[in-house]
């Protein structure tokens, strides 16, 4: 057990609500007004974590806090004093440690080009968002048609439209998601934070926001690579239908891979602790 002094903890865990308050600001300010954001609210409504869970710090497992005042908090020892690791399902356990590891085990692949988006509002008469569709409905139907489908996340793919669906080289399902999980691709990366709001306590609070924070910065590439137009949200299209889209696609993709491999290997760094 690594002990940390009163002083010691109750640094980070200021430390740790600050930068949460700073990463969540925009969205605070934004739900005070009712206003909506295409990007964004998908960090608050997919991945369903409020920004107050988001300021709890946690010091993950095998460290004890002194002077705790945590008694009675869940997944704490009774005394308040450290993270109980075995008050979390097993089953959550077993099945992130099995699907980050055999993610981790592959080499990423590239060449899906966020299509995903595009295979969403494939023919469909409506979009999924209150935003234009860059090409229109015609352009992107053409761009779709033009591209073989790759998806191998089964959380972009169950959003596909009917006449998509046939266009995928795999049928991902719930029951395939660790057999065709594989760290290049965008989803994948961003459920990290989705992993570690999972696991709950047993994350350490840093490592929630660092995965938290990767997720915003995908899901910026995730959109701006899709069909839609996002001029006026000040966001620069990543033309995803051209040589030049695709090298530019290719290359953030291949740098998220990387920081993801890290924050995976973290994850489970701490689930080999439990």
């Amino acid at each position: 057990m690594l002990h940390l002094d009163e002083a010691t903890w109750r640094a980070r865990e200021r430390a740790h609500a600050e930068r949460a308050d700073a990463l969540t600001a925009a969205h605070r300010a934004r739900r005070a007004r009712h206003e909506s954001h295409p990007v964004e609210d998908f960090l608050y409504t997919y991945y369903p974590t409020r920004p107050n869970r988001l300021r709890v710090w946690h010091p993950g497992p095998g460290v004890t806090l002194i002077d705790s005042d945590r008694s009675g908090w869940r997944h704490y020892s009774p005394d308040g004093s450290h993270v109980d690791p075995t008050s979390i399902r097993p089953a959550t356990v077993a099945f992130v440690r099995g699907l980050l590891t055999a993610t981790a085990s592959r080499a990423p692949h590239l060449g899906c080009f966020g299509l995903h988006e595009w295979a969403m509002v494939y023919r469909a008469d409506a979009t999924r968002h209150a935003v234009p569709l860059r090409l229109g409905g015609a352009g992107t139907d053409a761009v779709v048609e033009q591209h073989r489908l790759r998806c191998t996340h089964f959380d972009a793919y169950r959003f596909f439209t009917d006449e998509a669906a046939p266009r995928n080289v795999e049928t991902p399902t719930r029951e395939r998601q660790v057999e065709l999980e594989q760290p290049g691709c965008l989803h994948a990366t961003m459920d990290l934070y989705k992993w570690a709001t999972k696991l709950g306590p047993l994350v350490p609070g840093e490592l929630l926001l660092d995965c938290f924070e990767l997720a915003r910065d995908v899901r910026v590439l995730d959109m701006r690579a899709s069909p839609y137009d996002l001029a006026d949200h000040g966001y620069e299209p990543v033309p995803i239908e051209t040589a030049a889209g695709k090298a530019t696609y290719a290359e953030a993709q291949q740098e998220f891979a990387v920081r993801g491999a890290g924050l995976r290997e973290h994850l489970l760094d701490v689930l080999r602790d439990c």
